[in-house]
């Protein structure tokens, strides 16, 4: 691993055996092991995202259909107004799925 000079050893004596050790934690199956179950509770995290982001949707044509009801003047105003609230809700699930995917692959 690393040289260790006589002069170094004699001196520090057993001060510098504990990074050896630690050092070698990082390598273990017991640590890999842990970094995979972080990597899967952060993506399980990133994923409720999209939860919120279906939420979001329902809520969004939901509005547009009690708005129609009171006001079937608006149609197209209110119309347009929904698929941006669409479209801006669906792009958050999309960030949300893509954090997901790259914790899971990327890192």
């Amino acid at each position: 691993m690393f040289p260790t000079f006589p002069l170094v050893k004699t001196l520090l004596g057993s001060v510098a055996t504990p990074a050896f050790a630690w050092k070698n934690l990082h390598t273990s199956t017991a640590r890999r092991d842990i970094d995979q179950a972080a990597k899967y509770i952060g993506a399980g995290a990133a994923t409720i995202g999209v939860a919120g982001s279906g939420a979001g949707i329902g809520s969004v044509f939901g509005n547009l259909v009690m708005g129609y009801a009171r006001n079937p003047g608006l149609k197209q105003q209110l119309f347009s107004y929904a698929i941006l609230g669409f479209a801006l809700s669906e792009a958050m699930g999309l960030f949300c799925l893509m954090m997901a995917f790259l914790i899971l692959y990327a890192f």
